[in-house]
């Protein structure tokens, strides 16, 4: 009987230090690849670039978009899971309440989809990035993992497929379209959005200069 607690012992002591470990490691080196890209089987174009060469105007889009209190919030949006929670009680389409960092660390280190076991590792490893990373790395990798088309991962190569130029250089309403875009980057239309995507995207171009202008982006660039 003394050798299961031992067991678990270990087991904890060695989940806790490979999780450690890749945090850490991810800290300074590019994730190469991650169970979406895998999952998604839709081949893989990427091309990594440090946060300085991405415009300032699609950190500020997609702190407009998804997370306005991302320079103020531990990595969890209490009020954002609160208002999600109840919203999905009202039936409906299930609306999460996701912070930059929870994504981040959903993107790098899991897989999409629901569950408690998923939500619960999410948090842990929300809880280790946002200690170990900062926020200008979440938001380094958040930029460069997450899927802006189909088969398409990161801003450099979204900005490629898109607009033909750079990420260094997207003006408000190129980075406002791919903000819009983010949620569902293999329905939603970059180049010729129209609808809800057309109006979100005018939105969030909107909100970017409440975003510069209150300083919501400065954790990103102190």
């Amino acid at each position: 009987m003394m050798r299961l607690p031992i067991l678990l012992a270990k087991i904890i002591v060695w989940f806790v230090g490979i999780c450690l470990g890749l945090v850490i490691l991810f800290k300074f080196v590019p994730p190469p690849i991650t169970a979406t890209m895998l999952i998604n089987g839709d081949g893989i174009t990427k091309d990594w670039e440090s946060l300085s060469n991405i415009d300032r105007n699609l950190v500020t889009a997609v702190i407009a978009a998804e997370d306005g209190k991302f320079c103020t919030h531990n990595g969890f949006d209490a009020e954002a899971i609160e208002k999600a929670i109840k919203r999905n009680a009202q039936g409906g389409r299930i609306r999460g309440g996701s912070t930059i960092s929870q994504q981040t660390a959903k993107n790098v280190f899991l897989w999409q989809g629901g569950g408690y076991f998923r939500k619960g590792m999410e948090a842990w490893f929300t809880f280790l990035i946002e200690n170990i990373w900062g926020k200008r790395r979440i938001m380094e990798v958040y930029l460069n993992v997450a899927e802006t088309g189909i088969g398409t991962y990161g801003a450099e190569a979204g900005a490629q497929r898109y607009f033909n130029h750079s990420a260094a250089r997207l003006t408000r309403t190129e980075a406002a379209r791919m903000a819009a875009a983010l949620p569902l980057p293999q329905k939603r239309s970059v180049t010729n959005p129209t609808g809800f995507t057309r109006r979100y995207g005018n939105t969030i171009a909107a909100r970017m200069g409440v975003v510069r202008r209150d300083g919501l982006d400065g954790c990103v660039y102190d």
